[in-house]
């Protein structure tokens, strides 16, 4: 009868201390997830302060697919959401990716067996990833006009209406390069620091296009990258920064701050300058592009120690697939685009400016 009374005791004890336990990791669980919110948002200012963005190329590609291939259909999937809602389920762990779990998702809401926001309403991090994502790729996707060829129109070439990826490759086409995943290297220039772009090695000389449309916002020299060009997306999330553009003639002439430029354009010259205070010097040693995007959420965040930079090599290489062509001016030696290329948000934007140049207002130049 002891021993029974013994073993019960034993038995109430291991179970009164597995309770315990498991209250305690629990607390540790709520507790990390806590810390996890309090890390990606300022929760006085309701402000994303941190994003890691870890989509893969394939994920990438089958998202827009997915896309492009449902736009006018009775479901029209969103690659976005659908990176979103991955993103929640992996954790921004893009490691983990699967095409069958996006493929089981786009046959569900495809189906109308269920939709995004039935399938989304338990996840408890699926507006940050959809909020963060939509930071990085907000601008790429959508209806443009462009250039194609056709013998019957006049010039050999007509204007046509499109849904897809309206975003570029900063490299033009025909021009080699080379890069690998560099982000977050160590730079020692002026201070030890990461390295919080993506180098594309190419050639002195080769243009540089605009990635997205937008405006010119910073334009000139930086002891850094040099001569440097930074475009702002229209919607202000996105700050685009070319560096270490050529020497004597880093960018089209035709540009400075405010300039509007669609994605496409010729906005500058492959180099090798940078790394000094004296302007105009040739200091680095490979000749390449550094290509980076800053995500904005508040303009706080715009040149402070809590700047985003994202790493950009998986969407290089999903960008790979839409190269601009370019020609050359003899006379001006600067290098356009070969077709032409309409992107109604740039038109939108340029509707409502101020094209007062007065003192009182500061004028947006067009830069076609």
């Amino acid at each position: 009868m002891l021993k029974k009374y013994k073993a019960k005791h034993i038995v109430m004890c291991e179970l009164i201390l597995l309770l315990i336990f498991s209250s305690v990791l629990v607390k540790q669980d709520i507790d990390q997830e806590a810390t996890m919110y309090a890390s990606m948002y300022d929760t006085e200012k309701k402000y994303i302060k941190w994003v890691s963005f870890d989509v893969n190329q394939k994920a990438l590609d089958q998202a827009y697919r997915y896309d492009v291939e449902t736009k006018d259909k009775d479901v029209h999937l969103n690659w976005i959401e659908l990176l979103a809602y991955l993103g929640a389920r992996y954790g921004g762990d893009f490691s983990r990716y699967k095409e069958k779990n996006m493929t089981e998702l786009a046959n569900k809401l495809i189906s109308k067996e269920e939709t995004m926001n039935e399938l989304t309403k338990d996840m408890k991090y699926y507006d940050y990833y959809l909020e963060a994502y939509s930071a990085v790729l907000g601008g790429m996707v959508g209806e443009y006009e462009i250039e194609v060829k056709d013998e019957a129109a006049p010039g050999g070439k007509r204007m046509e209406e499109k849904y897809g990826l309206k975003a570029f490759l900063p490299i033009a086409k025909f021009y080699p390069y080379s890069h690998f995943d560099d982000f977050g290297v160590s730079r020692s220039y002026g201070f030890k620091r990461k390295h919080l772009g993506h180098d594309m090695m190419g050639q002195v000389g080769t243009p540089i296009i605009a990635t997205e449309s937008g405006y010119i916002e910073a334009l000139g020299w930086n002891k850094y990258g040099g001569w440097r060009i930074g475009i702002r997306s229209f919607d202000s999330k996105r700050y685009y920064y070319y560096a270490h553009l050529r020497q004597n003639f880093p960018y089209n002439k035709a540009l400075e701050i405010g300039s509007v430029v669609q994605a496409g354009d010729v906005i500058g010259y492959l180099g090798r300058t940078g790394y000094s205070n004296k302007e105009n010097a040739n200091n680095i040693r490979t000749p390449h592009l550094h290509f980076g995007i800053q995500l904005i959420f508040d303009e706080s965040q715009k040149e402070s120690v809590s700047e985003i930079w994202i790493d950009c090599y998986d969407l290089i290489l999903f960008l790979y697939k839409n190269r601009c062509e370019t020609v050359k001016n003899t006379e001006t030696k600067e290098y356009y685009r070969v077709y032409e290329f309409i992107d109604p948000v740039a038109q939108d934007y340029i509707k409502h400016q101020i094209y007062d140049y007065d003192d009182e207002n500061i004028g947006i130049h067009i830069y076609d």
